[in-house]
């Protein structure tokens, strides 16, 4: 009966301890919350929970970090990237991106998180075209936690979500831990890692994805070749070509032959041509596209047409851009660089004129007739405009931003403010 009854008191004493620290685990959890209500000045009170034994309570730390938000957070937000569990590197990820691109936690992995256990999971959104201005300097060291998240974190979708974070902030810095990632084996890292390097830009990392222009996946294959398109990867033209040859799917012959348009090697002069009159849009515009960028006068019997006569939107769009490429540049109403601009009215096709445009204005009687478009642009073509001059303007394109910086629409002021920034940011 003695044993019996020192085991039930020892029993009792066990469950008593364990019932009293489940209730400090809540009353720690319940005190960060209520830290995070009182805005910045609680960060340093907060920052100490990320080494909390108990993982609810460092979760609700990171939680907290993130509800305050701002550059102040930051400091916290890369010790966080530090801890192996899968939500607090999602979490903590998306907060770094955030205190760049306000609004950014709204739309990011962290909104959608269902745990079970150990089990993380969320859904990765099918837009991924955020990124930070060129005049935005990003914290090196946050870069360099986030790439070391994408290259070796425990959970694919934590390491996934720190891809993207990387190319959304620009993190070159970032491109060896993405180019490791490619290696993976798990497409949605891979994916995203690929659309990071996109976002990138550096050529010098060209060379070493375009092993992947031959998967056999078709959404890294097509990511892959669209990658080494944008990177202008000449020596990857023999594989694409090849992708092009043997290609699956129409999609993937449509960003062969894109991906050939962009590197614009005079050795495809004879596919571009052959493709112009194809059944498929994608591949006509491509094909138009790949002639624009080779800048043969002897195409224009063949571009003329097919921007006159097409009726698909997206190839009459190349086409345009082909022929301002090849020198027409009149600012009539029906001409083609009327076209493209007035393209950036409909938001469905902005996307595809912008680029374009933005690739022609880097010629300085591009430009000159862009600014003769300008007064007399519908408040949209404004806008857009502005970015398309701040990313291939030069000294000459000040005057014109700062007057769309005055601009009586607070929206065409806002983005000629921005531009102009970004503009200066980029003249020697």
């Amino acid at each position: 009966m003695k044993h019996f009854a020192f085991l039930l008191v020892a029993f009792l004493l066990a469950a008593g301890s364990a019932g009293a620290q489940t209730s400090d685990v809540k009353q720690r959890a319940r005190g960060v919350r209520d830290l995070a209500k009182q805005g910045g000045e609680a960060i340093p009170k907060i920052e100490p929970y990320l080494g909390d034994e108990d993982l609810s309570v460092r979760i609700e730390a990171v939680k907290a970090l993130v509800d305050v938000g701002g550059p102040k957070t930051l400091d916290a937000l890369v010790k966080a990237l530090t801890d192996n569990d899968p939500e607090i590197q999602i979490r903590a990820t998306d907060g770094i991106v955030n205190a760049y691109v306000p609004g950014y936690i709204k739309t990011g992995l962290s909104g959608t998180l269902s745990r079970a256990g150990t089990s993380v999971r969320g859904k990765f959104t099918d837009t991924n075209d955020q990124v930070v201005d060129s005049f935005v300097q990003v914290r090196p060291d946050a870069i360099t936690a986030l790439g070391k998240v994408a290259s070796g974190a425990p959970s694919m979708d934590a390491r996934a979500n720190a891809a993207r974070a990387v190319g959304v902030l620009r993190g070159r810095a970032a491109l060896p831990d993405l180019i490791e990632a490619l290696h993976s084996k798990d497409d949605k890292l891979m994916y995203e890692s690929l659309i990071a390097v996109q976002k990138i830009g550096d050529p010098a990392a060209a060379p070493r994805i375009s092993f992947l222009v031959k998967d056999l996946a078709e959404r890294i294959q097509v990511a892959a070749l669209e990658t080494t398109g944008l990177l202008r990867e000449k020596q990857a033209a023999p594989d694409i070509r090849d992708a092009l040859d043997h290609a699956r799917t129409a999609k993937v012959r449509r960003a062969a032959l894109l991906a050939l348009a962009l590197i614009a090697d005079p050795a495809d002069h004879g596919r571009f041509l052959s493709n112009l009159a194809d059944k498929d849009d994608g591949v006509r515009a491509a094909a138009a596209e790949g002639l624009g960028r080779l800048k043969d006068p002897m195409d224009r019997p063949v571009l003329d047409p097919a921007f006159t006569n097409e009726r698909g939107m997206n190839p009459r769009l190349s086409a345009a851009f082909a022929l301002v490429a090849l020198g027409e540049i009149n600012t009539e109403r029906y001409g083609p660089l009327k076209y493209l601009v007035n393209a950036l009215n409909q938001r469905l096709w902005r996307g595809v004129a912008s680029p374009f445009l933005i690739e022609l204005a880097r010629e300085q009687n591009v430009r000159e007739a862009i600014y003769m478009l300008i007064p007399e642009s519908t408040k949209d073509e404004k806008i857009q405009l502005s970015i398309v001059l701040s990313r291939s303007g030069g000294q000459d394109s000040v005057g014109f931003l700062q007057s769309m910086s005055v601009d009586p629409d607070p929206e065409v002021q806002a983005e000629g403010i921005r531009s102009l920034r970004t503009l200066r940011a980029r003249l020697p």
